[in-house]
């Protein structure tokens, strides 16, 4: 039996914790690590702390000193990739394979956060071009917004934190992130790896909460200059209504990505894809494949092709090098999707492959045939290893459907006519338009944005750390000019 690790808060300072929080691997539900919760108390320490450095101007950090820190993180993150990958997998269910390539993408986000820092920065404004402005030199430097509040999700543990934290260091903002309760130890060794590269332990906080509320107060707090959250739209759109007075935020929730696959598309370049977008950490992903409208002609043939590659993927233990989908997060995520996928069924979907549970915690690849248009897993998010396919004569009939529903982030055309892709482009309420090409592709310094109540602001590094900075403007009256 391996040794359950014990996981401090990492609230700077001597700090009581105030209780103890388990964290069980989701395949077996076994106790993997225990970590330290804070209360109130704990909150306010750690946001007094983050307060006090913002505004002692003193103890800001140079540019090149976050840098220098910055890459000695990676260094440390390349020296332990493989432990990376093995607690990511083991605490939060995602496929060894697929876990080693977050841990790649997250160092390779630190080298974006250290790219962006070095070549951007403010603007010269125009003056001298009317009577008014005669005389005048203006330009805009960045500064850090403030304190960062980050509250993070489960389904990339290490990679998210990258995203929230990496850009809030490199902008020079005091940073406090709250991991999910689920996946909290990649974040917490990523913040210790900040601290073992030489961030000071007050730049950079994480912390468990004790209660929703103490949550709660973390993130409502006047002190916070910038709240990043990625999560549920329930947690974050409440969360957003309660945000003090000018604390900016961006949020990312969910979605329910379409793809249109027109009749003539290559379906041996797409099936592949789909499927992989579709049961990639068993469908754990904002931007999933879950909603496939495909002309009539080829729907069965591209339905039946998902089913076999599915059918043909191994479900079970994630630490495992020839897994392909490893075990929902949770007991009671698995019974809802099995819920979702019965009542699909009985309501006239075709049922292709999958469709029953194998543990408390594994779900099967599964393909849908025309499921109702009214089914739950037609009309909301299923975040779960499911693909339903809809067959269409009419493309525009197709796009309205795409677009029926109040959710907007990436989408997807299948097809060789040009035409045809650029018109899916325009018609499709999405922010990104993949050609060709899966939902759930991304890197990280891409824009990445949910729309309506897929959440708000831009994602992606470089976009991330513009949010987390201000242009403040000088302006220089001289009669030299």
């Amino acid at each position: 039996m391996s040794t359950v690790e014990h996981f401090p808060h990492l609230v700077a300072g001597n700090l009581k914790p105030a209780g103890t929080h388990q964290v069980h691997a989701p395949y077996d539900r076994s106790l993997i690590a225990t970590v330290d919760a804070v209360d109130g108390t704990g909150v306010e320490q750690a946001l007094a702390t983050a307060y006090g450095l913002y505004r002692d101007r003193s103890t800001w950090l140079t540019p090149a000193h976050r840098i220098e820190i910055l890459q000695r993180a990676q260094e440390i993150m390349r020296e332990q990739a493989e432990e990376l990958a093995v607690e990511a997998a083991r605490e939060g269910g995602k496929p060894l394979i697929d876990s080693r390539v977050e841990v790649a993408r997250a160092i390779d986000g630190i080298q974006i956060c250290i790219e962006t820092l070095r070549t951007e920065a403010g603007e010269v404004i125009p003056m001298g071009v009317n009577a008014a402005s005669v005389g005048r030199l203006a330009f805009t430097s960045k500064e850090p917004i403030g304190v960062v509040v980050a509250v993070s999700a489960f389904n990339h543990p290490l990679n998210l934190a990258v995203h929230q934290v990496g850009p809030a260091v490199a902008a020079g903002c005091p940073v406090i992130i709250k991991p999910a309760t689920d996946t909290p130890l990649s974040c917490l060794r990523f913040i210790r790896i900040l601290h073992e590269a030489g961030l000071p332990p007050e730049w950079a906080q994480a912390l468990v909460t004790s209660s929703r509320d103490v949550a709660t107060q973390l993130v409502t707090d006047s002190r916070v200059g910038f709240f990043s959250f990625i999560g549920s739209g329930e947690i974050g759109w409440r969360l957003r209504s309660q945000l003090a007075p000018g604390t900016r935020c961006a949020l990312e929730h969910g979605g329910v990505a379409p793809v249109i696959v027109e009749k003539d598309a290559d379906l041996e370049s797409a099936i592949p894809l789909l499927a992989k977008g579709g049961f990639y950490h068993a469908g754990q992903v904002c931007v999933s494949v879950q909603r496939v409208f495909a002309h009539a002609s080829i729907a069965r043939q591209l339905a039946e092709g998902l089913a076999k590659q599915g059918r043909a993927m191994s479900v079970g233990d994630p630490t495992s090098a020839d897994t392909d989908i490893g075990p929902m997060i949770r007991v009671e995520e698995n019974d809802r999707v099995h819920e979702w996928v019965t009542e699909a069924v009985k309501a006239g979907a075709e049922l292709l492959c999958g469709g029953e549970k194998l543990s408390e915690t594994c779900y099967p690849a599964t393909v849908l045939l025309d499921p109702p248009a009214d089914a739950q897993v037609s009309l909301h998010e299923v975040f779960g290893p499911v693909i339903c396919v809809y067959s269409f004569e009419d493309r525009d009939q197709a796009i309205a459907q795409a677009n029926s529903l109040p959710y907007s982030f990436q989408a997807a055309v299948f097809t060789q006519d040009l035409d045809c892709a650029l018109h899916a482009y325009r018609q499709l309420d999405a922010s990104a338009v993949m050609v060709n090409e899966f939902t759930t592709f991304r890197v990280d310094w891409m824009p990445f944005a949910g729309l309506r109540e897929s959440g708000m602001g831009v994602g992606g590094i470089p976009h991330t750390m513009r949010d987390m900075q201000i242009e403040k403007l000088m302006v220089l009256k001289s009669k030299a000019l």
